[in-house]
């Protein structure tokens, strides 16, 4: 039986951790104990910015998408991660495999988009204080969200266009615990390099072009910060930009040290250490990095969900 591409491969067999049953008992509970914390994290994170009127401003509308997003991309990933450590080997129709790629390279492109919108907005905010009102108003912030949405879902659906059309003839074993793109282009048996240069093009404006935003907006932001005349001026405006720079940081590194490469390179087990930072560990630090040290979202919780009183708040936006 044929799938829809025309090919001779029904599905796919994820190839997944080779471990002692011991570590993976460890690793399992390990990751999956870091999965539900992520989803609480974030759901703790969009339900206060919902329910806080005074959270309804860019900076915490861009964090609200931010965490949404991550809720999704988790979902996604992770729980194929978990079904890596309990079955050495698990089947997958085209399908199926298809569809994890394509909301996953969405999910992808979106955050980078997103990362440098909230990069673009804490420039305003720290070098055109007087005029950030007029700049980033609400409809300008909702525009921005609603384009890092659509150019992610518009760069997945053009890659998965080129994808969808090779064909695979065999092996259909995929070394990795979600489907990706490298690993299916390794299994192709029809011309790839169209494909893989769309990829890899798609890529680089996906990946480079907002780290262009994100590095120009932060050396206006640090020029700027450095004509403030006080350490504690100065302390408190790159506070508010600090942990979007750590995790802007992290996310790039790892995105582009993956994805940003011409040609097929998972066929090593060590992508798969290198995939577990981007779909777990960066998800489930990113909330405690942007929010849960923001004394305005921890009093904002604790007025919403504790009942207590809603301090006031000592860090600008």
């Amino acid at each position: 039986m044929r799938n829809f591409s025309g090919d001779h491969v029904e599905g796919f067999v994820l190839v997944g951790f080779a471990a002692s049953p011991p570590l993976q008992l460890l690793l399992f509970t390990l990751f999956l104990a870091m999965y539900l914390l992520t989803l609480l994290e974030n759901a703790f994170i969009v339900s206060t910015i919902w329910l806080t009127a005074s959270l309804h401003r860019p900076m915490y509308f861009f964090l609200g998408h931010l965490s949404f997003l991550e809720l999704w991309y988790i979902n996604v990933t992770v729980p194929r991660l978990l079904g890596a450590f309990l079955s050495q080997n698990r089947r997958v129709s085209y399908v199926g495999c298809m569809t994890q790629l394509y909301f996953f390279i969405a999910l992808a492109c979106t955050e980078c988009v997103l990362l440098a919108v909230m990069a673009y907005d804490r420039y305003l905010a720290i070098c055109e204080p007087l005029r950030y009102p007029s700049l980033m108003p609400s409809s300008m912030a909702t525009r921005l969200a609603a384009s890092s949405w659509g150019s992610g879902f518009f760069s997945s659906m053009m890659k998965l266009l080129f994808i969808s059309r090779l064909s695979y003839c065999g092996p259909n074993i995929i070394n990795h615990f979600f489907c990706d793109i490298s690993p299916l282009l390794n299994l192709t048996c029809t011309d790839k390099e169209q494909a893989e240069l769309v990829d890899f093009l798609l890529a680089l404006v996906m990946i480079l072009l907002p780290l262009l935003v994100v590095v120009s907006s932060y050396v206006a932001i640090i020029a700027a910060i450095l004509r403030i005349p006080t350490a504690q001026g100065r302390h408190k405006a790159f506070s508010t930009c600090a942990s979007h720079l750590v995790v802007v940081v992290i996310y790039y590194s790892s995105t582009l040290f993956t994805y940003a490469r011409p040609r097929a390179m998972y066929t090593f087990n060590h992508n798969k250490i290198i995939s577990v930072l981007y779909t777990v560990i960066v998800p489930f630090f990113n909330p405690a990095i942007y929010c849960l040290r923001n004394k305005e979202v921890k009093d904002a919780f604790r007025k919403t969900v504790l009942g207590k009183c809603h301090y006031p708040r000592d860090v600008p936006d």
